[in-house]
Parts: structure tokens; sequence; C-alpha cells
């Protein structure tokens, strides 16, 4: 995939943030880390790009992984236990990926909602069709004192022939965190698109790793040491742009 692209040693690559702020590190809760060893592995690879703040989001969703503040709760417990056996100079803090269905409708009525810092919320809508009243859900979001980031725009497929969108939901107060695997290519050519057409407009507040496994650490470790990557960082002005830290006090 990247043979495209002329790399520095990925040793020396380090992104020029060191918040990730969507990932799947913690162990046995959904389809990201399934023990404890691979998410110290994820951990270690964070760092070697520079990373030292992970909040871990875990998907929330309805059937497939219906996770509440408890069981998130009790695989955070494990994994700060390990981090700290461990040595890694890592802060942790927890949240989660809430998609927007009807288990997100029931756990947030119910208050079990675990908000990033600042009361930073990331949604992920429907990857089929746009949900119906999204604006508003967004809206009594922000009344209520949260603050929406709404995550992988560039992956809503039903979005991109009409990027009026884009730019009527990020003009609503909602923040947009795009994929570095997008930008890798790893899920195809539209998203890849996309993410440099949010870029190009202003429309990509945040990067995220969105990291399941070793293999995306690996691709993403092979993205930040190209050319490629150094010339977007250049000519988007990335380092300022890019609020991942500023966003969360870090």
């Amino acid at each position: 995939m990247f043979n495209i692209f002329k790399k520095k040693s990925k040793e020396d690559a380090k992104l020029f943030y060191h918040t990730d702020m969507h990932c799947h590190i913690l162990p046995g809760v959904d389809h990201g880390s399934q023990d404890i060893g691979e998410s110290l592995e994820m951990l270690k690879a964070e760092l070697d790009m520079g990373i030292t703040h992970v909040i871990c989001t875990s998907h929330v969703t309805a059937e497939t992984f219906e996770n509440t503040p408890e069981s998130l709760n009790a695989a955070f417990d494990v994994l700060k236990a390990a981090v700290k056996e461990e040595g890694l100079p890592v802060e942790l803090y927890l949240s989660a990926e809430y998609r927007i269905d009807e288990y997100w409708t029931k756990e947030y009525e119910a208050g079990h909602v675990l908000p990033m810092p600042g009361n930073r919320i990331l949604l992920e809508n429907s990857f089929a069709q746009e949900l119906i009243g999204i604006d508003d859900l967004l809206f009594n979001l922000q009344i209520e004192g949260y603050f929406p980031i709404l995550a992988h725009p560039e992956r809503y497929r039903y979005y991109y022939p009409r990027k009026e969108r884009y730019k009527s939901l990020h003009s609503a107060s909602v923040k947009f965190q795009v994929n570095i695997l997008s930008l890798a290519g790893y899920f195809g050519k539209g998203a890849r698109e996309i993410s440099l057409w949010l870029m190009e407009n202003n429309l990509c507040d945040m990067l995220g790793s969105d990291m399941h496994n070793m293999e995306h650490a690996e691709i993403i470790k092979d993205y930040i040491a190209s050319k490629e990557w150094r010339k977007l960082c250049e000519k988007h002005d990335l380092p300022n742009r890019i609020i991942n830290d500023r966003e969360f006090g870090i």
C-alpha cells in the first residue's frame, strides 16, 4: 500500500500531537484489543509515535457491543493496573465511541454516558444512512452541556455526493475527527479523498488512530514515516490546526 511513499525510519517518525482521542485499546470489550497483552503492545506503539495521553473509546453499539459504564470501567481498571506494573509513561482516560442508535438513546436517557475530558462526546453515525433527527440530537446535546465530536466523517459514504452536509454539520459547532488510517488509504480511495477534502476546506479538527490492533498500529507508523504525511502536514499547517492536545487541555 505504501511503496509509493519515501519513508524515514519508523522509529524516528513521531506525531506532532500527544493525545490519541479515538482508539480501541481496552481489552475484551469490543473488536479492538482482545487481551491485556495486546493492549500493552498497542500502548507501546502509541508511545513510539509520540502519544503520551490516550482516551480509550471502545464501541457502545446496539446488539454488537452493548457496553455499560460498569463493563468499560472494569476493563479500564485492568488496563491501568497493567500499565502501572509495566511502568509505561502514558496517561489514560476513559470514554467511549457512541453509535447513534436505539441503545445510545436508552443509555443517554439513563445518564449512562462516559464523556471525554471537557464533556466532549465521540459520536459515530450509521454507516448505512444518516440518522433522521441528527440535527436536533446534536443541538440538544449542546444544550445539555456536551460538546459533540463526529468520529471519522470521511467514512460515511452517503455524504460524498452532497458535501454541503459536512459544512452544515460542522457549522453547528460539531467537531470532526478524521482517521489517520483513512489518510493512509486503509478504508479505500473514497475515504482518503474525502479526508483530504475535509482538510482543504478547514473541516478537520482532530486526528485519531482508531487503532483496533497492531496491524493498524504498523500501518499508521508506516504512514507517518512517509514523505506523503510530511507534505500533508506542511501543506495544511496541521500542527497549528489540529486541536487534539488543546481540546482536552493537554
